[in-house]
């Protein structure tokens, strides 16, 4: 089969080959729509400028690119925290892109930066593709690693949220509590699917009935619904049903902050657990899940680093283990 060239692209599209080219080099001056159908049948032909991509490669720019769907968010500030050491401690310039809100720009923005070769390496944190996705951006031969997520074929670093789940729960199952809410967020967030999965799971393995009342998500979807905000909402709707539950699991410590004031406005007192033990948790003695967050952040880095120095070596998928925390959170007494 012959070499695909901008010249097949420019027929097939109906546009000059200056067009393709200023749309392979990523120029301003061309139309979103024009810009789209150009790398749609470049994509669907097979095309990828190699010998440009490859020159661009070979040029070190020490420089290492995080990208993340949402900067705000505070897992992912307590991972920056463990990846800025270990890039500091390595002499490497850091670049931090924060990039869109639903999978199709996101996905659109990140395969765009990776095409560039702008960076020696780049961490992907959260962001959560298909498998056809992740297989795509491997034609690129750029060094990867993924953080709360995984993918066979790509460095990882990851945390265990069957386990986590399963030690929230039995805790609260072994303290006798039966109706235990559950505070969600967004369906797009794999961590949260994790969770709320094992949580119906380990209910029914004990014979406890799955009360769909007591399963609830805010309105606020700002940071996938990560946020104070959704899990005020969250609980306000839980404690408006008939079922009144005597114990919460949330599936983020800000959403257990959230929760947590609703219930004081309830004058509710029941044990809670988050998920994270982001640092106010045990200053405010939120009972959690804690996620080595800083240490994650050290791995992936390191991850990477092997992954720039060696392309051949074998895949690096680490995946931590949760602890429960406990605190005052949970010490109330069940009636």
């Amino acid at each position: 089969m012959s070499q695909i060239t901008i010249y097949d692209i420019a027929k097939k599209a109906g546009v000059s080959i200056a067009t393709v080219s200023r749309v392979m080099n990523n120029s301003d001056d061309i139309s979103d729509k024009t810009r789209k159908k150009v790398r749609r049948i470049a994509d669907k032909l097979g095309y990828y400028p190699q010998a440009y991509a490859q020159g661009l490669a070979r040029r070190k720019k020490d420089r290492i690119m995080i990208m993340v769907p949402v900067i705000s968010n505070y897992f992912f500030m307590e991972v920056l925290a463990g990846i800025q050491a270990k890039i500091h401690d390595n002499n490497y310039e850091l670049n931090i892109f924060n990039v869109g809100s639903d999978e199709e720009t996101i996905y659109e923005q990140v395969e765009t930066i990776i095409k560039r070769q702008s960076a020696d390496g780049y961490i992907l944190i959260s962001l959560h593709f298909s498998s056809g996705r992740f297989e795509n951006l491997l034609k690129y031969d750029t060094p990867i690693t993924l953080v709360d997520e995984t993918y066979t074929n790509i460095d990882s670093v990851s945390v265990n949220n069957v386990e986590g789940t399963r030690q929230a729960m039995r805790y609260l199952l072994d303290k006798g509590c039966r109706g235990i809410a559950l505070v969600g967020a967004s369906d797009r967030s794999k961590p949260n699917r994790q969770r709320m999965a094992k949580y119906k799971n380990i209910l029914r393995s004990e014979g406890v009935e799955v009360y769909e009342s007591l399963i609830a998500t805010g309105e606020d979807m700002a940071r996938d619904g990560f946020s104070e905000r959704n899990g005020y909402e969250a609980m306000k709707k839980i404690l408006n049903q008939q079922n009144v539950p005597d114990a919460c699991f949330c599936v983020s410590d800000v959403q257990a902050i959230g929760a947590m004031k609703a219930m004081r406005e309830a004058n509710l007192n029941i044990p809670i657990i988050g998920y994270d033990d982001i640092t106010i948790s045990k200053y405010i003695g939120l009972s959690t899940i804690r996620q080595p967050m800083y240490e994650m952040g050290n791995t992936a880095v390191e991850s990477l680093l092997q992954r720039m120095d060696d392309k051949t070596a074998k895949i690096r998928q680490e995946t931590f283990q949760p602890e429960l925390v406990l605190r005052k959170s949970t010490e109330v007494e069940l009636p």
